[in-house]
């Protein structure tokens, strides 16, 4: 059996309690530019509350002279997207993981100093896309918020870059709650399974695994199907993962759904 790469006790700890941590960074000095006049500027209560509810996708990035900045829209196929909670905005989508600290009053939102891993990126343009993040997130900002069905973030830096993000709900939006940590194992291929709405369905095989406080693994459940797919999760045939996930229940099920829905929040281990 091939061996599963692994993280060591100590960050499956770390991963256990989702740390993030905080770095250092140059503060930008320059004096902030107003908001959009053509999007009102939301109370702090309101995007205080709208912030956290959405995934923000960024849309598109002008410099202050008005040209697009290529630099953030490395990746094509993923968009460069801030999520924000309990005073922690994190940088998804660039090559390493980017994280700090915010604050809000009014409509100033202040990064505090930034950190990312130190990860190489074989791309030079992820390289350089974790450059323009770190250097723009920092400092105040003004934000405008535009709610409704398709919501929008204008986030317009001390430097004078406007950045437009379109809001997607997280999961906790979604289902109404905050979910609860599990993890799951994922074998290397799937397995046949009878789901009533799809004939010949191929299920993922899945067994619970539980750790202990200091990050050893406590105990490891039965393999069974699992028979919807884990959002945010991309099955790799031969490839054994350990996920760290949220489990939500559904409300209302609908007849081809579990009432029980995994969200990917993190691949623990991996390996053949």
């Amino acid at each position: 059996m091939t061996k599963l790469s692994r993280i060591t006790p100590a960050l499956l700890a770390c991963a256990l309690a989702a740390c993030v941590g905080t770095g250092s960074s140059d503060k930008a000095t320059t004096a902030a530019p107003g908001a959009s006049p053509q999007t009102p500027a939301p109370s702090r209560a309101d995007a205080g509350a709208q912030l956290p509810r959405y995934h923000w996708k960024l849309q598109d990035a002008r410099a202050s002279g008005g040209g697009r900045i290529d630099a953030l829209f490395a990746r094509d196929d993923k968009p460069l997207t801030l999520d924000f909670g309990d005073g922690r905005v994190s940088v998804r989508n660039a090559c390493n993981g980017i994280g700090g600290s915010y604050t809000l009053e009014g409509d100033t939102l202040t990064f505090g100093p930034m950190m990312g891993t130190m990860m190489a990126c074989a791309d030079p343009r992820l390289t350089a896309l974790d450059g323009a993040v770190t250097t723009r997130l920092t400092g105040k900002s003004q934000i405008a918020i535009a709610a409704g069905a398709s919501p929008s973030l204008k986030i317009v830096l001390s430097n004078g870059d406007a950045l437009t993000f379109a809001g997607e709900e997280t999961a906790e939006t979604k289902y109404g709650g905050p979910g609860k940590q599990a993890f799951l194992e994922v074998a290397p291929q799937r397995v046949a399974c009878n789901h009533p709405l799809m004939p010949n369905h191929q299920c993922l095989s899945v067994r619970e695994i539980t750790y202990g406080d200091n990050g050893v693994k406590a105990s490891t459940g039965r393999w069974h199907p699992l028979y919807e797919e884990i959002e945010g999760y991309s099955f790799q045939p031969g490839t054994r993962n350990v996920l760290r996930l949220k489990q939500f229940e559904r409300k209302n099920v609908p007849a081809d759904a579990s009432r029980t829905v995994y969200v990917l929040d993190m691949v623990v281990e991996s390996g053949g």
